[in-house]
């Protein structure tokens, strides 16, 4: 058994770990391993080949592997340590890892500092209970964009979609111009749980029906799915009688939201939050454990990659600063809570005495908001929608103006003139 002493892990080589890893590498960490269980660096960006990418980041449209592209050539020149087919069955509360591959067999190391980037994982059809048959043709959203823009194989002529995250939209316009027929997209919400850009962009600009308050109720077919029935659901999402339809197809296409890939997490003792389902952290992006960061999709799910780069930035150059110095300055004490029409606010906590920036989602559609972060007052917002992120800057002058003692604050979406 091989044992490696590094300055920082990063577990995970998408947009997340390999802003990290560089991050950590210019912020003066020398030995930088980047474990990524696949054949390739870059994650799913290189089967992401629609563009919307870097917008923010790069403030250029890009494509997925455009923007993987620019960030694998960085990490190489900046001198960080790919190990590619490498995958991570251990990590213990010690901060070591236990890692296999092909090559060097089981491999240990004992980095000074971890951080945390697996990603997400797409939920599946065993979480959402859809009575039926198993047949040949239901899968998710991320698989047939897989099928499609890697392997070069349609899965199916008439899709039905359920769900309405960005990438079952985007599949609906990749079908249609692949030359299937899209029958319909079904949302059980009242409103689309994707990007307002990918729901003109994909659905009405390619005419492609889309139901919302809807689910489908039943899978048909024995070898393969020849029919979903579709229903429309009350305020408490549960079908309504007599309004079913069948519509005939051939593949069901699940678009029904993203998990954080926290196993490992779980396993070094890292504590969770039950809203986002990732680890709950500081400003610095550290985790109850000292020396364990976390950034991306496996913290809490993104809707721009921009984000997951800025966020898994913050996590490398704490990495770093973490393995160079030994410990952690000024780790969050103030514990932030989610408050009117807030869902869940990252990070958990914070010290009041830096830059920091809060990335919340709103539990319900809303117009004519400004938000609240305790005492301070933040610009007003013409409309909140839970499918996108917001993302709200607070200097560290504006938290120095919080009450000396304070333990706690509330992030609050109120209506502009009062909640």
């Amino acid at each position: 058994m091989k044992l490696h002493d590094v300055d920082v892990a990063v577990i995970g080589a998408g947009p997340a770990g390999m802003a990290a890893a560089i991050r950590a590498r210019e912020a003066g960490a020398e030995k930088v391993v980047l474990m990524e269980r696949a054949e390739e660096l870059g994650g799913l960006l290189h089967q992401c080949v629609h563009n919307g990418f870097g917008l923010l980041y790069f403030n250029e449209d890009l494509t997925g592997p455009e923007y993987g592209h620019r960030f694998i050539e960085k990490a190489l020149d900046t001198g960080v340590t790919p190990l590619l087919e490498t995958m991570v069955v251990r990590l213990g509360e010690d901060r070591q890892i236990g890692a296999v591959n092909t090559k060097e067999g089981f491999i240990t190391f004992r980095p000074k500092s971890i951080v945390l980037a697996m990603g997400c994982r797409e939920r599946s059809r065993g979480a959402l209970n859809i009575p039926g048959t198993r047949p040949a043709g239901v899968l998710t959203a991320g698989t047939a964009q897989r099928y499609v823009n890697v392997e070069g194989f349609v899965p199916g002529k008439k899709v039905v979609i359920l769900g309405s995250g960005d990438i079952g939209m985007i599949m609906a316009r990749r079908l249609t111009l692949e030359g299937a027929r899209v029958e319909a997209v079904v949302e059980i919400l009242p409103y689309i749980g994707g990007l307002i850009r990918n729901e003109v962009q994909c659905l009405h600009d390619f005419d492609i029906p889309l139901f919302l308050n809807h689910t489908v109720t039943q899978i048909h077919g024995e070898e393969r799915v020849e029919a979903v029935t579709v229903a429309q659901v009350n305020g408490n999402r549960q079908p309504v009688a007599g309004t079913q339809r069948t519509i005939a197809c051939d593949t069901l296409l699940l678009s029904v939201g993203l998990i954080p890939e926290n196993e490992l997490s779980i396993m070094a003792g890292v504590r969770l939050d039950p809203v986002t389902g990732g680890a709950r952290v500081d400003e610095t992006r550290q985790t109850n454990i000292p020396g364990v960061f976390a950034g991306g999709n496996v913290l809490h799910v993104h809707d721009l990659v921009d984000n997951v780069s800025w966020e898994s930035e913050m996590a490398g150059e704490s990495a770093a600063r973490f393995a160079l110095e030994g410990k952690q300055k000024e780790s969050g004490k103030i514990v932030v809570r989610a408050g009117r029409n807030i869902r869940y606010v990252v990070p958990q906590t914070i010290s009041g005495r830096r830059d920091t920036t809060l990335y919340m989602r709103v539990n319900e559609p809303e117009e004519t908001v400004r938000i609240k972060v305790g005492d301070i007052m933040t610009k007003g917002v013409r409309a909140v929608k839970p499918s996108e992120m917001l993302k709200i800057e607070l200097s560290a002058e504006k938290l120095g103006k919080l009450r000396e003692g304070t333990k706690e604050i509330t992030v609050d979406c109120e209506k502009r003139g009062g909640k």
